[in-house]
């Protein structure tokens, strides 16, 4: 006869773990990454094989001469997430140097300095692509032409559809809106002149990453579709007021908006725990990303305003508090 084995709660199990959900995210990556490579060639496997592989190193060195941690924590996939979101953020002429930098920044300032996966504060990709922004501004917005299959440093560059769009802004002249690829173009990736970082460059790939993720169950709908349907919104009152304000389609086809609100803020770390915490951290990413988009120094504004509402989540989460299993409501 066997023992009886006694434990303590909770007993459910189920088939979620970091590894399943970090490679599943992976995956869901690989429609905008092999575009990437299709539009930018070269410059896009190099960035993005420096950033993964500098990533891994960071935290492998970290755990292993700084912490002395014996667990290997490379394995489960959040070290390559964070390398490859990181490198879809950037711009694919950029210097191996600075990528290393940015990975330096993402893994050894944001991620293991808190401790590690689960302990971050911040979106560790967004604080690498944002302290990079800070410190090599000029390399950080050249942003090279699409089809220069075979050149890395030395790649034409062109004004994104995001720099037009706060020129418009700035001179009040709604003729610049023109100049944009139609919104059925911007959706499909066909950019004539610079398109961007490398990530951004297409939604519909974005787009077919996402519902593999709902699909798989790996992020809910809340984020995403709360903070696209604010700038959605908002983009259509301004450009209802004021033509020299970009078609709400336009708006959320250009930049790093659709990355962002898929895979950016989606994180599990330093978003809500709650659907109603997830939607109101959703709006207020919208809001802030039209607001730094239009009135800010900065073209883009999507990963400043994750950061901002990553150091929002936990007073989102302190005051939108799941009900407690089996609690009853008072009554008066």
């Amino acid at each position: 006869m066997g023992k009886l084995i006694v434990s303590l709660s909770p007993h459910a199990h189920g088939t979620d773990s970091v590894e399943r959900n970090m490679y599943g995210v992976i995956i869901a990556l690989m429609p905008a990454l092999l575009v990437s490579f299709y539009f930018f060639g070269l410059g896009s496997v190099i960035v993005c094989l420096t950033s993964v592989a500098a990533c891994v190193f960071f935290e492998w060195a970290i755990n292993k001469y700084i912490l002395k941690n014996e667990r290997n924590t490379i394995l489960d996939g959040s070290a390559a997430l964070t390398g490859l979101l990181l490198g879809m953020n950037l711009p694919s002429n950029l210097p191996v140097w600075i990528i290393i930098i940015g990975a330096l920044f993402a893994i050894g300032v944001a991620k293991m300095t808190f401790g590690g996966l689960g302990n971050n504060i911040f979106n560790p990709a967004l604080v690498g692509r944002c302290a990079l922004l800070v410190a090599f501004p000029a390399q950080m917005t050249s942003w090279p032409k699409v089809g220069q299959w075979g050149s890395y440093l030395d790649a034409e560059t062109g004004a994104t559809p995001l720099s037009l769009m706060k020129q418009a802004i700035k001179s009040g002249d709604a003729s610049l809106l023109d100049q944009l690829p139609s919104s059925l173009d911007l959706f499909l990736g066909n950019h004539p002149d610079g398109a961007g970082a490398m990530g951004e460059i297409c939604a519909l790939a974005l787009i077919i990453g996402l519902l593999y993720m709902l699909w798989r169950k790996i992020i809910t709908w809340h984020i995403p579709v709360s903070i696209l349907g604010t700038v959605f919104v908002f983009a259509a009152l301004l450009h209802l007021a004021d033509p020299a304000y970009a078609n709400p389609l336009s708006v959320i086809f250009s930049g790093g908006l659709m990355l962002g609100a898929i895979f950016m803020a989606t994180d599990y770390v330093t978003s809500p725990m709650t659907p109603k915490g997830q939607l109101i951290y959703g709006v207020a990413i919208g809001l802030l990303t039209v607001i730094i988009r239009n009135w800010g120094a900065y073209p883009e504004g999507m990963s400043f305003a994750i950061l901002i509402m990553n150091a929002f989540t936990p007073l989102i989460n302190n005051y939108v508090k799941p009900k407690r299993f089996g609690e009853v409501p008072a009554k008066n």
